[in-house]
């Protein structure tokens, strides 16, 4: 049997584009950067005491997150700067704020990142600790800082206390999943089925008008644009579940459809 050469080269093209998708959307092949891992009792101690969305899970669901929490210490660097002092804990607070948007992939991985530099409080764009007018907690770098994460260590700290309002780290670790696909735009393509982006952008843009109007219980800061009002609401749809169910269940039935399945995610 013949076959026509140029169908050929083009079935040979087109199998090698789905093959590099599918390495980057399902794989993760990082490298490894950090070969002492954090010992696992006290690991598993860590996350027992401070991460919420830890604590729901059930135990072979928490034995697959601490594999996803040493995958990122091993294959992304965490550095102090700006007089940052970090422990341990530290450390792995911000591996939890990494796997817990990404939970329900399990091959899913940051490849657009290559370090978390920790500042030790606010900074202004231009990365300044000093400046009188610093106000940011968070930030994904670009420019001279692509592939770098900002984090205030009094944000991610705070983030994990007892009924924190806000978890800076979780939300900046969202906007580096929705930059994935090349865009910051609240729509993130990596993950959100093709079928869900209308619903979903009409529930958005119905919420920031609510927001805007004052009549929104979702802090004001979503308002501000797509991308974050995706953060924001990714925040309270993974550290206070069950009162965004009841509280506003379509914008939870979508978010749970983007990030994750019944078993992963439990309301209580």
């Amino acid at each position: 049997m013949e076959y026509n050469p140029v169908y050929v080269t083009i079935l040979v093209l087109l199998i090698g584009v789905l093959l590099i998708w599918y390495v980057f959307r399902f794989v993760g092949n990082k490298k490894v950067v950090k070969e002492k891992m954090v010992d696992a009792t006290h690991l598993v101690d860590i996350l027992t005491a401070h991460v919420s969305f830890f604590q729901r899970l059930d135990p072979e669901a928490q034995q697959r997150f601490v594999k996803r929490v040493n995958y990122f210490l091993a294959t992304t660097k965490i550095s102090a700067e700006k007089g940052a002092e970090i422990t341990e804990e530290d450390k792995v607070l911000v591996a939890a704020s990494a796997t817990i948007p990404l939970f329900h992939f399990d091959k899913w991985s940051y490849e657009n990142l290559d370090e978390v530099i920790i500042y030790p409080g606010t900074f202004d764009e231009r990365y300044d600790t000093e400046a009188s007018d610093k106000n940011i907690l968070g930030m994904v770098g670009d420019g001279v800082m692509h592939r770098k994460m900002i984090l205030s260590l009094a944000a991610l700290r705070a983030g994990f206390a007892n009924s924190a309002p806000s978890n800076t780290a979780i939300h900046e670790f969202v906007h580096l999943i929705d930059k994935a696909d090349g865009e910051v735009d609240g729509i993130p393509e990596y993950l959100i089925p093709k079928s869900l982006i209308e619903p979903w952008l009409h529930e958005m843009h119905k919420t920031i008008r609510l927001i805007h109007q004052d009549r929104s219980d979702i802090r004001d800061y979503a308002g501000t644009n797509p991308a974050e009002f995706l953060a924001v609401t990714s925040e309270y749809f993974f550290e206070k579940p069950k009162l965004l169910k009841e509280d506003h269940p379509q914008l939870y039935a979508l978010l749970d459809e983007i990030y994750s399945s019944e078993e992963d995610t439990p309301d209580a």
